[in-house]
C-alpha cells in the first residue's frame, strides 16, 4: 500500500519541500519557499503536474510557510485529508556521535539536536525549528531526523580524530565529522544500481560539487574518508570558504592587522574561497562564463586552486582506499561543468582513467571512454529522495 511522505530541508530563510508516493519513489509535488523572517513577505514556487510557478505571497516565518503549504495540498487536492501523510523527514545538518543513522524524533531527539546547535549555529537551530513547525501542523505524522553527519560515522579512528590534545576530543567533541552525507550515499547506490553492481563489492570517490563542496571515499557500502571536517568549512575551496589552510596564519593574521575572533570567522567563512581568490564572485558561473575583463582579480587561478585540491583529494582518497571502481561527480559544478570535471581529472591517468571529451561536455551519465579501467560518472544528487527512503526504511523498522 501507497505512503505518502513529506522530505523537508529548511534553511535559515528558506524551506525546501517534496512530497512522494512510497516505496514507487513518485515525486508528487516540490516546492521552495524563501526570504522567511526578512519581513517582505515570502516567495513561494512549486513545481506540480509538469507545471512551474512562482509568486509573492504573505507570510514571514517558518510557521507561515508550513501553513500555506498544507493549506496548498488541499487547494490543489494533491492530497484530499493532511491524514495521507503519514511522516514528514527532516535534513538535520549536525548529528554528532549522537545519532548513528536517521532517527524517529521525539522530544529528547528534538532536545539533543538543539543541544548540538553549538557544532553547527547556522542549521541545527532552524532544522529544529522546521521540525516543531510540523511537529505543530501535523500532530498524527511521525517525525524523522536524516543527518547529514551519520553517513560519516562509520569511518575508522585514524581518518576523524585531529592531532592536537586528545582531551578536546573527549570533553567537547572535537573530531572530523564530515557533511553531504545524504547527497554521498545516495550518489554512490544510484551508480551502483546503473552499473548493476554490489555497491558492498566497490570502492568510490564521490565529489559534490557546489558552492560547498566535499569529497567521500566509500568502501562497502561505508564512508571510509572525507574532506569537510569539524564544520563544513574545512577541505576543499569552496565559493566563500578557505577550506584548509595552514591554521598560524588565523593568528598572524589577528597579531598583525588586528582582527578579532569574529573578523577571522567572517573572512574565512564568507570572504574567503573563490571569491576572496578571484576578488570577482563567489559563484563559478560569473568567473568562468561571466565577462571577467572588467576585473582586476585572478578568476584563472581561482578556479585552478579549485580543480587542483579535488584532483588532489582523489588521488589521496584512491590511496587510502586501496584502489578505485569509480568516481562520481555530482552537485550544482559536478553535474552541470564539463571544465571543472576535465581539469580535476587531468593528471589522474596513472589511474587507468579516460575522460571522453564529447561525452563529458554533453553531461552523459558516463563521461568515460569505453578504454578507461575506472567509469567516470555523473550522478545528478537528490537528497530529498534519499531523505524519504530512510524516512520509510525507519517507518518499516
Amino acid at each position: 500500500m501507497s505512503q505518502k511522505i513529506m522530505a523537508i530541508n529548511s534553511g535559515s530563510s528558506s524551506l525546501k519541500f517534496q512530497l512522494f508516493s512510497m516505496p514507487e519513489e513518485e515525486l508528487l509535488v516540490k516546492c521552495l519557499f524563501e526570504r522567511i523572517g526578512l519581513g517582505q513577505g515570502l516567495t513561494f514556487t512549486y513545481t506540480y503536474q509538469g507545471v512551474k510557478e512562482k509568486m509573492a505571497i504573505a507570510g514571514n516565518t517558518h510557521a507561515d510557510a508550513v501553513a500555506y503549504l498544507l493549506d496548498f495540498l488541499l487547494a490543489k487536492e494533491i492530497v484530499a485529508d493532511l491524514k495521507e501523510i503519514v511522516a514528514v523527514g527532516h535534513r538535520v545538518a549536525h548529528g554528532g556521535e549522537t545519532f548513528q543513522s536517521a532517527s524517529l524524533i521525539e522530544e529528547a531527539e528534538l532536545q539533543q539536536i538543539e543541544a548540538l546547535s553549538p557544532l553547527a549555529p547556522l542549521h541545527n537551530p532552524v532544522n529544529a525549528m522546521g521540525i516543531k513547525a510540523f511537529q505543530k501542523a501535523l500532530p498524527h505524522c511521525r517525525q524523522v531526523a536524516v543527518f547529514d553527519t551519520s553517513f560519516h560515522q562509520t569511518m575508522a579512528a585514524k581518518n576523524y580524530i585531529y592531532p592536537i590534545p586528545y582531551k578536546y576530543y573527549e570533553e567537547d567533541g572535537i573530531r572530523r565529522y564530515g557533511f553531504h552525507g545524504t547527497s554521498h550515499a545516495y550518489v554512490a547506490q544510484e551508480a551502483a544500481k546503473h552499473l548493476n553492481k554490489d555497491l558492498a563489492d566497490l570502492k568510490i570517490i564521490t565529489c559534490h560539487l557546489g558552492n560547498g563542496a566535499s569529497l567521500c571515499g566509500i568502501a562497502n557500502g561505508e564512508s571510509v574518508i572525507t574532506s569537510m571536517g569539524f564544520t563544513p568549512l574545512a577541505g576543499l575551496m569552496m565559493g566563500t570558504r578557505c577550506g584548509d589552510i595552514d591554521p598560524s596564519i588565523l593568528p598572524f593574521l589577528q597579531k598583525n592587522k588586528g582582527l578579532s575572533s569574529e573578523d577571522i570567522d567572517r573572512m574565512i567563512n564568507h570572504e574567503s574561497g573563490l571569491l576572496g581568490v578571484s576578488e570577482i564572485s563567489s559563484d563559478f558561473r560569473d568567473v568562468m562564463e561571466g565577462d571577467v575583463s572588467q576585473y582586476d582579480g585572478n578568476p584563472e587561478l581561482a578556479v585552478d586552486i579549485f580543480t587542483t585540491k579535488v584532483k588532489q583529494t582523489i588521488g589521496s582518497y584512491a590511496a587510502e582506499l586501496g584502489g578505485l571502481d569509480v568516481l562520481i561527480f555530482t552537485a550544482g559544478l559536478g553535474e552541470n561543468s564539463y571544465e571543472i570535471r576535465r581539469d580535476s581529472c587531468q593528471g589522474l591517468e596513472f589511474l587507468g582513467l579516460e575522460i571522453d571529451p564529447e561525452k563529458n561536455f554533453t553531461n552523459q551519465l558516463i563521461i568515460s571512454t569505453e578504454n578507461s579501467k575506472i567509469p567516470v560518472m555523473v550522478v545528478p544528487t537528490n537528497e530529498e529522495l534519499m531523505i524519504v527512503r530512510d524516512t520509510f526504511e525507519i517507518l518499516g523498522a
